[in-house]
């Protein structure tokens, strides 16, 4: 009888025990499972878009090579954690483009003095307007993502020279991996569903606000939903 009922006591015992280590597996899981699917996303989505982009990307880089200069735009970068990497960009500008920043200095629309934009930037070349329209210049960086340097989703990734103006609560974009789109380019300031707005009269401490938002809220469905947004943004030419 005592046997019995010390047999009993064990099993108890033993399904509690058990039942608490699938509890903190389930945790573990429930923890990691954004991350890890957030990276499974990015390696399958970029995959996809460099196989059925493929052929457009082959146009472009003819349509640029025979513009005059090479194909692709290295230029350095601020990722995750404040670590540089390179990324890259079908060339939109005149090869000395970097060079001949100062001298154009003046036409800068953005009052912030940190991020720099010319409407009229004398430097872009004739297909590179086009390309910067649609956002196709953009493409090259599905490599970026691929190589674990870019996520899909994620704040656009800054300058060196930007990073040295920033103040602590812009260091935040930081936290995550940079992305292709974000919050303020689909022009989402108010938490609409289904808005889509003009990225250009966003500032840039707007940018940095709604780009901590989506740092503080950010899941895994929210990132789809913002991909989703991120077609119809570029068809509008927002």
């Amino acid at each position: 009888m005592h046997r019995n009922k010390w047999t009993l006591s064990s099993l108890r015992r033993s399904l509690i025990l058990a039942r608490l280590r699938v509890y903190k597996l389930l945790v573990f899981l429930w923890m990691m499972a954004p991350r890890g699917a957030k990276r499974v996303f990015d390696i399958c989505f970029s995959l996809l878009a460099l196989l059925m982009l493929a052929p457009v990307m082959a146009l472009i880089s003819l349509a640029v090579m025979l513009d005059g200069g090479p194909v692709l735009f290295a230029q350095e970068r601020i990722g995750r954690g404040g670590r540089k990497f390179r990324m890259y960009k079908f060339r939109s500008m005149c090869v000395d483009a970097e060079d001949r920043l100062d001298e154009i200095s003046h036409l800068n629309e953005k009052m912030d003095g940190v991020t720099f934009k010319a409407s009229n930037d004398p430097r872009i070349t004739p297909v590179g307007r086009i390309l910067r329209t649609t956002s196709l210049d953009e493409l090259p960086q599905l490599l970026n993502v691929l190589a674990g340097q870019m996520s899909i989703v994620g704040p656009r990734p800054c300058l060196p020279r930007e990073a040295e103006l920033y103040q602590l609560h812009h260091r935040r974009r930081f936290l995550v991996r940079p992305g292709l789109t974000c919050l303020w380019q689909v022009g989402e300031r108010f938490g609409g569903v289904f808005e889509i707005g003009n990225r250009n009269s966003i500032g840039f401490e707007e940018q940095v606000d709604l780009d901590i938002c989506y740092i503080r809220k950010r899941s895994f469905v929210r990132d789809l939903w913002i991909v989703v947004k991120t077609l119809p943004a570029l068809i509008m030419g927002k």
